[in-house]
């Protein structure tokens, strides 16, 4: 399902145990919009009714049901370039 890499996870990890973000929250994946259009989303959540709760890799995932089929394969990094830094999210579609 989803994966990511180590940077990404040591983020995301760092992000949720922060003081700052209160117990019960996981990261959110899932899509934002539709058909050719849609885009991924990135975020801290907490689960709602259509949720689906996994840990992968030590983390607490949230996916809305009606995205998992959407998600298969997406691979979670985390990039620092001269623009800036934050995190990546691909497909590999052969998945």
């Amino acid at each position: 399902m989803v994966t990511f890499s180590e940077i990404a996870r040591t983020e995301i990890l760092k992000s949720l145990n922060s003081s700052q973000i209160p117990e019960g929250y996981a990261l959110r994946v899932g899509l934002k919009g539709g058909a050719c259009s849609a885009t991924y989303l990135l975020g801290l959540d907490k689960a709602a009714e259509n949720d689906e709760l996994y840990e992968v890799e030590g983390v607490k995932v949230l996916i809305d049901k009606r995205h998992l089929m959407y998600l298969i394969g997406v691979r979670i990094d985390y990039a620092e370039t001269e623009s800036g830094m934050g995190f990546t999210i691909e497909k590999d579609i052969t998945k």
